[in-house]
């Protein structure tokens, strides 16, 4: 059958549309060396979803080959929907994180709230029930009117969506700087729980089986969804709203219940997710992945709106989509399962042996390329690399005069205050299984039927990465563990997203080869696998880059309840011990931010053998039960994490510290952890740890410290609780 062509070939080629689509000329040219012949116009913008830096990778994939993916509880790592590890009793864990950054900046409601809707479908489509979502965001600085509505309208967007479909949001963390003003990051992330006998993938197998669509019809939403976050944001990009999909998430809950029940049907060969590139994806992925090809009517997509042609169902975005592959002649038990649910599962193709991506339209062939051009064959480039030229900068010295008044101010810092304002919009107690909320270092959601728990924790310091990428990296994987082990969880596996600037500047690209060798040798020494992740790049407006933020998911297994660990203080007279030495670091600090208002410096060292050796330290004594709380040091150093250690409760703290000068209490020394300890477990505790007791725990409600013998601190714990959580509420009550 002839090709029906949308505009025709020469058109495509003389007037270079293929270049509007995000394709360049080598790109093209190779495009018609793998086809033998021009391609047609639906066949174009298939290629340029597929082989936009969104789907293929194309200028990261030499830097994630560098990520540890193998472990002894990995069942599934990177390449389908998401990964997945063991946690014993034959039930596993899968997780991912993705970005929705453009979307969210064009249109920030439908942006995160879509976002939330894609990672669910990522996790259910492994066959896993969704048991939890966090988020990492970043945001300009909120004296900004834009700011404030982007923020309150991307809060908004993930407790609509999270909230409506019945997945607790129960943890994630927030940042705010300058240069995410134009381009804030919207990073989702969910957790899900499986049986190993119910994990599937995504794969199109046996021949003449059939190809089944469920879920909404497909409309004009999304279109070029993929390319559009593979560009930098313009002035002009709220002209690419189009191209922000719209969710519904009663439609995924009937969706998800639908899809759990089918995977337990052995007549089901392979489902996945249309995520980006939509239709496109789904069914050339599938297919590459068996070795197999692929044939579609498009005739029989459900479609929501008219005269749609078959450019722009290929390329449609719209929501609450999955595509399956089910043994032929088996069709109507799917039928039967999805019409429980108000579903329809509709026959749209089949299998072919043809290794070939077939599609047809009101019985013509409108596209007829080979799944692995899609899949497999797009370039993969080697992007050139220049480390950016830096004056060499003496370490920054600040002189502290008041110590009371810089911990109220650091208090009130947007990244520090409290988020309970962002948290409260969220339902994370639905389900039942949280037993840590948002608000301590990691979310703890118990495994129903058995004495085991899961850890969860979003982490990434930017600033750090801006001044140093390389450390920067594996701080972010070691914070995330610090938090992790804090909630009496071993770390066992991370999900990433690289959020970076335009890879096509040698600096930039120098900062990703840098930040994913940290994140790399971290994972490495921590024995924390990357089983998934998303690359978001091209993150940059009018020119101006974000800082390089390589978000860390991490999840941690609890191996008995009585291990969970919190990090407030729990009675009087306990011992509070602090593991690590406190040195005068502050580059990059919330400290050098209040007082400067800029970052320079380098980074705070990291040992990540000494990191190492303390995370298994603590977590031992967690296990043998000798560890009352526990809270690592981080953002605004010691002196906040004292402070967080009483907030919101009726204890207070009698600390005394020596050191050079009181500049270390707000330092921002990594490895480090304040513990509060049982006097009847502190020998037992100091066998186990290398630590130093600072304090103790006292009835008076005031948070007292002891510098070099002189009080430098001296707060009302009602007062700094005070200020700590009515800061981000005072920033944001006015709308934009």
């Amino acid at each position: 059958m002839p090709l029906l062509l949308e505009p025709n070939a020469n058109e495509i080629k003389e007037q270079k549309l293929y270049a509007e689509m995000g394709l360049t000329d080598e790109e093209f040219q190779k495009i018609e060396s793998l086809l033998g012949r021009t391609p047609n116009y639906t066949e174009t913008g298939i290629f340029s979803v597929m082989w936009s830096e969104h789907c293929s990778y194309k200028k990261s994939k030499p830097l994630l080959n560098k990520f540890p993916t193998e472990g002894k509880r990995v069942l599934q790592g990177p390449g389908e929907g998401a990964g997945i590890i063991d946690i014993g009793d034959d039930l596993a864990v899968a997780f991912k994180i993705e970005s929705h950054n453009h979307p969210s900046a064009i249109e920030p409601y439908q942006g995160a709230a879509t976002g939330v809707g894609g990672i669910i479908r990522d996790v259910f489509s492994m066959g896993a029930r969704p048991i939890a979502l966090l988020n990492s965001l970043r945001f300009g600085e909120l004296d900004h009117p834009r700011t404030k509505y982007l923020f309150e309208e991307v809060v908004s967007g993930i407790a609509g969506y999270g909230n409506c479909i019945g997945v607790p949001t129960v943890g994630g963390e927030i940042q705010f700087d300058d240069c995410y003003k134009g381009n804030p990051l919207v990073n989702a992330m969910c957790v899900g729980l499986i049986r190993h006998e119910d994990i599937q993938i995504g794969q199109a197998k046996g021949i003449g089986n059939t190809v089944m669509y469920i879920g909404s019809a497909t409309g004009r939403d999304g279109i070029h969804g993929a390319t559009f976050a593979s560009e930098e944001l313009t002035d002009e990009s709220a002209e690419d709203r189009p191209a922000v999909q719209v969710g519904d998430p009663f439609m995924e809950k009937l969706l998800i219940e639908a899809c759990l029940e089918i995977v337990k049907c052995d007549a089901l060969v392979g489902i996945q997710d249309m995520g980006a590139a939509g239709l496109t994806s789904s069914a050339s992925e599938m297919a590459s992945k068996a070795g197999t090809g692929i044939e579609l009517n498009l005739d029989l997509v459900p479609q929501r709106e008219r005269g749609m042609t078959p450019y722009e169902m290929m390329l449609s975005e719209s929501q609450e989509r999955m595509l399956i592959v089910v043994e032929k002649g088996r069709e109507r038990e799917i039928k039967d399962i999805v019409s429980k649910y108000d579903l329809e599962a509709v026959e749209v193709g089949r299998v072919i042996e043809e290794q070939q991506f077939r599609l047809i339209f009101k019985g013509d062939i409108v596209t007829d390329v080979p799944v692995d051009a899609l899949a497999e064959d797009a370039p993969v480039y080697h992007m050139p690399s220049v480390e950016p030229k830096k004056a060499k900068q003496p370490k920054p010295t600040y002189k502290i005069e008041d110590a009371n008044q810089v911990l109220e101010e650091l208090l009130q810092q947007p990244t520090i205050a409290s988020k309970e304002w962002v948290y409260q919009q969220y339902d994370y107690q639905v389900q039942t299984n949280t037993v840590v909320q948002p608000g301590s270092d990691a979310a703890v959601l118990r495994i129903r039927g058995t004495n085991k728990a899961i850890a969860m924790t979003t982490d990434c310091n930017s600033r750090y990465l801006h001044l140093n990428p390389k450390r920067g990296g594996r701080i972010a994987v070691a914070e995330a563990a610090r938090n992790i082990v804090c909630s009496g969880a071993e770390p066992v596996a991370i999900t990433d997203c690289l959020n970076f600037g335009n890879p096509d500047k040698p600096e930039i690209f120098w900062a990703m080869e840098q930040a994913t060798d940290g994140v790399a040798e971290a994972c490495e020494v921590l024995s924390t696998p990357v089983i998934s992740g998303n690359v978001s790049l091209y993150n940059e407006t009018n020119g101006t880059s974000v800082y390089p933020t390589p978000v860390i998911g991490m999840v941690g297994l609890i191996h008995d309840l009585e291990h969970i660990t919190t990090q407030q203080a729990k009675q009087v007279g306990d011992y509070v011990y602090l593991i690590g030495e406190s040195t005068d670091e502050v580059a990059g600090s919330e400290l050098q931010k209040l007082l400067t208002d800029r970052y320079d410096g380098d980074t705070p060292n990291l040992d990540l053998q000494i990191e190492q050796k303390r995370l298994k330290q603590l977590l031992n004594a967690i296990q043998q039960g000798v560890v009352s709380s526990a809270h690592d040091v981080s953002e605004g150093g010691l002196a906040v994490a004292l402070a967080e250690k009483v907030m919101t409760t009726n204890l207070g703290l009698d600390i005394e510290l020596s050191g050079d000068d009181v500049i270390e209490l707000f330092s921002e020394t990594q490895s480090r952890f304040v513990l509060t300890v049982k006097p009847e477990d502190a020998q037992a505790f100091e066998e186990l740890v290398d630590a130093t007791r600072i304090g103790i725990v006292t009835n008076n409600g005031k948070l007292s410290v002891l510098f070099n013998g002189k009080k430098v601190v001296q707060q009302s714990v009602d007062h700094l609780t005070n200020l700590w959580k009515g800061a981000l509420p005072c920033l944001v009550k006015s709308k934009a």
